[in-house]
């Protein structure tokens, strides 16, 4: 490879026969592992996706500084993606997000601006009230610097970056056999460009939106309990950009000690030491295959590496 940008994507993808067997289930989850991305996530497609593009239409000049807010991961992504191609690159990020997440955006040459939790929010659980105190201080961060900023909730690049990749990828890893995909709702860039892809490639695939229970806000629910530990989304915002358009079939809920032990599940059992996100994507197509999706193929994402919640209660 010319460069480490070139090895962002085309991650490889595993049937998890041992863990649907475990569960009593029956049909096939395939889960893509985007935690082998060189940022450990499935954000540096969306970090590259976005750069590229804005360079490309001209909206980010040669050298000019990047800011975006991030639970850690579009910020590590952005760190690989802005150093490669010569962006400073400033990272905004809640209090409540696992301390290791800023340790590695620093060491891949980022700057780190560390915004104090709302009142009453618990370290571990970012709230949509922690992530507009993150918003407001990266909106004054760009205008004080004269920056591009990313804008992973709102920037094309971001949907665009998975529905090139991460769709016909999943779909040419389970050999055409997929029958629904399920996601948990972040930025909504990951379901909104996989879907499309993937409904492309088969109109009758199903597609299912992941929230955490009690912030179901996507669903049309009442936000009842918005902290919960499931980092990186849920954040009970009801209208997101990158979803608009997107086909969906189905939503489901998954409790924050659901996303827990699924994540303990896959590493004892399958060998992927996944994050708090990915275990709820395994989760929602546990209980489809139990339910509506009753001897289908699921594709989801292994959003990120357990690597990054060393310091939070996922491994205790």
């Amino acid at each position: 490879m010319e460069s480490i940008l070139d090895v962002i994507g085309n991650t490889p993808s595993v049937w998890l026969d041992r863990l649907c067997a475990a569960h009593g289930v029956e049909g096939r989850i395939l889960a893509k592992l985007d935690y082998l991305n060189p940022g450990f996530s499935k954000k540096d497609r969306a970090a590259l996706g976005i750069i590229r593009a804005a360079t490309a239409d001209g909206t980010l000049a040669p050298g000019q500084p990047v800011v975006e807010l991030t639970s850690g991961n579009m910020g590590t992504g952005l760190a690989i993606v802005c150093t490669q191609m010569g962006h400073p690159f400033i990272a905004v990020m809640s209090r409540g997000n696992s301390p290791e997440r800023a340790r590695m955006m620093r060491a891949l040459g980022a700057e780190v601006v560390l915004v104090d939790q709302a009142k009453g929010s618990r370290v571990g659980e970012v709230s949509g009230a922690d992530l507009a105190l993150v918003e407001a201080e990266a909106q004054r961060i760009t205008v004080e610097r004269g920056a591009f900023r990313a804008d992973q909730f709102n920037h094309p690049g971001n949907a665009a970056a998975h529905e090139a990749t991460t769709g016909p990828e999943l779909w040419r890893d389970s050999g055409g056999s997929l029958t629904a995909f399920a996601d948990f709702a972040g930025s909504g860039g990951s379901y909104g460009g996989t879907i499309r892809a993937l409904k492309r490639l088969n109109p009758a695939l199903r597609g299912y939106v992941v929230e955490p229970e009690g912030a179901a806000a996507i669903a049309g629910g009442a936000v009842t309990d918005p902290a919960h530990p499931i980092q990186g989304g849920g954040y009970a915002m009801g209208d997101l950009t990158q979803m608009r358009g997107a086909p969906v079939d189905g939503f489901l809920t998954v409790s924050g000690a659901a996303a827990r032990e699924t994540a303990r599940d896959l590493a004892r059992v399958e060998g992927i030491f996944a994050g708090f996100s990915a275990g709820a994507n395994v989760a929602a197509a546990l209980d489809l295959l139990g339910g509506a999706e009753c001897g289908g193929a699921i594709g989801v994402v292994i959003c990120d590496s357990g690597l990054k919640y060393l310091s939070t209660d996922l491994w205790d």
